[in-house]
């Protein structure tokens, strides 16, 4: 598989997104997932002290194994959870991404995490100080490099000043898929602007670019479509979504390709993601998003901008 770069990092153009594990999935269905993707050469493994309510990080460091030195795992801090869960907050204070690191590394089972990531900005704490303390992590070996995730272009310059000339973030991780096209916005400049590496969630728009999707009908039960809250569902089934995605499908449907090679192919035809973050549940789903990467010509690019515009 083509590897791209984060920082100093060589990762998989396509990663695996982890929040299935501890929740959609026990131990056992994360071992299935992590070694098939391992076996396709998957070398980027994306999670969170959140994710399936702290279990992610332990069901993949335990999935990993003695193959954890020869992949990239990447993490975040910064987000909240529930009462139950009084030591996860929303924060970036320097006292806290030091122990939410310190709590990672013990959940993950290793003594380094590659890419630490700051899962929401806070306008409680000076960047500066967050961007200090991220940086001693490097120099600890506790981290290689850190990002940040759903920052906007502005925030990402801020950023890069506040890092004083030393190491800066390597990457941004938000929502870009055909369907949701913000970062072209100002983040793309900024990631060239700033050699930062963008790294695309929910790449096929919570569903609606896979064959799951079945334009005016209800969404399947199990989807994540079903799953979201009624405000967010109606937000992507609203007439001009379900529209634009409509289109992609016919046109995927006319070129004989599958929406999920044109939905991937597309965000890695630009040269500012590092890697799509992909979640999966089985297998099948590994060899699919594997499968689905190819080089796009300039006219399917053209059409689909076209038609998601």
């Amino acid at each position: 598989m083509e590897e791209r770069s984060i920082g100093s990092l060589r990762v998989s153009s396509v990663g695996l997104g982890c929040n299935n594990f501890g929740i959609r999935l026990d131990q056992t269905g994360t071992d299935n997932v992590v070694h098939a993707a391992l076996d396709h050469g998957i070398t980027f493994f994306d999670t969170s002290n959140t994710y399936g309510e702290t279990q992610s990080e332990v069901f993949l460091g335990r999935a990993l194994g003695a193959r954890r030195a020869s992949i990239s795992i990447a993490s975040k801090f910064g987000m909240g959870l529930d009462e139950r869960f009084p030591d996860i907050k929303w924060s970036a204070h320097p006292d806290y991404v030091a122990s939410a690191c310190e709590e990672s590394l013990r959940r993950l089972g290793t003594d380094h995490i590659d890419l630490y990531q700051l899962h929401f900005p806070d306008a409680a704490t000076p960047l500066e100080d967050t961007i200090a303390a991220l940086q001693s992590l490097v120099a600890a070996g506790k981290i290689r490099e850190f990002g940040c995730s759903n920052f906007d272009a502005a925030s990402l310059r801020s950023a890069h000043v506040a890092a004083l000339g030393q190491q800066p973030f390597r990457s941004v991780q938000n929502q870009y898929s055909l369907l949701a096209r913000d970062p072209e916005d100002g983040v793309l400049a900024a990631c060239d602007e700033l050699g930062l590496g963008l790294l695309p969630y929910y790449p096929l728009a919570n569903g609606m670019l896979t064959d799951k999707f079945v334009p005016g009908a209800p969404p399947a039960e199990g989807t994540r479509l079903a799953k979201l809250p009624e405000n967010r569902r109606g937000h992507w089934l609203g007439e001009e979504m379900v529209d634009r995605a409509s289109a992609v499908h016919t046109f995927a449907r006319s070129i004989n390709t599958p929406v999920l090679t044109l939905a991937f192919s597309w965000l890695l035809s630009h040269p500012q993601v590092s890697s799509v973050i992909a979640g999966a549940s089985n297998a099948e789903q590994i060899s699919a998003n594997v499968a689905a990467v190819r080089a796009l010509s300039p006219e399917v690019i053209a059409e689909l901008n076209r038609l998601t515009a």
